[in-house]
């Protein structure tokens, strides 16, 4: 089974816990590869404003928020549909010896939509290029849990940008900052979840292991 599909079952399945459960109270989603709660507090009320989570084809996140805005003006819809968001956290990859920075999506194959739903709204939102579905059933999209939404664009907002680096042990490199700039070293070890490596420096004529950061280092 793909990734993508894993996740889809998992927001789906918690889709439905959420339907059958009336009066219990609920339970944070502890999930690893979608972290967002589709559980809600309590049903949404007529007119009230809340945030659902839109499926879409994969890659076409962008370009469903851009065509979902244009048929909000378009269709007068601005009053029903407030908020579109596709969290994203930005990756610099350094080749070369060259830094380039790059949006990530933080979750493939889903929008966010703050909106009042109702008959309308959900015709323009369901309908727009590029939208697969609702997450929810097919006519009663079930709305989102505002502080999970809240940790979501929050995480966005404050997101610290990630280094990637086209390096693996056995790559030489050359130290460009710190104490040991100037040196050349052999990568022993790579920790890219740290945007850190080891690598063996030559110091006085013995090989030593030190931890640097991808920001510390230019592939040879």
């Amino acid at each position: 089974m793909t990734k993508k599909k894993l996740e889809e079952e998992m927001i789906e399945e918690s889709v439905i816990d959420n339907a059958n459960e009336e009066s219990s109270e609920l339970e944070e989603n502890t999930s690893e590869q979608v972290h967002v709660d589709i559980k809600t507090d309590k049903p949404a009320k007529k007119d009230q404003k809340r945030w659902y989570i839109v499926h879409t084809y994969s890659g076409y996140e962008n370009k469903v928020k851009v065509n979902l805005e244009k048929r909000i003006e378009y269709m007068n819809m601005a009053d029903k549909i407030f908020r579109i968001e596709v969290p994203q956290k930005t990756v610099t990859q350094v080749k070369g010896g060259k830094k380039q920075e790059k949006d990530e999506k933080i979750f493939p194959g889903y929008v966010l939509v703050e909106m009042i739903m109702d008959e309308d709204s959900w015709y323009v939102v369901r309908h727009t290029s590029g939208v697969t579905k609702f997450v929810g059933s097919a006519k009663k999209p079930i709305p989102a849990k505002e502080s999970e939404i809240k940790r979501i664009i929050h995480r966005t907002d404050t997101q610290v940008q990630k280094i990637e680096l086209d390096v693996k042990v056995g790559d030489k490199v050359r130290i460009i900052s710190g104490p040991f700039a100037d040196f050349d070293g052999d990568i022993i070890e790579v920790y890219p979840d740290k945007a850190k490596l080891r690598a063996n420096v030559s110091i006085f004529g013995r090989e030593t292991p030190v931890e640097l950061e991808y920001k510390q280092i230019q592939k040879l």
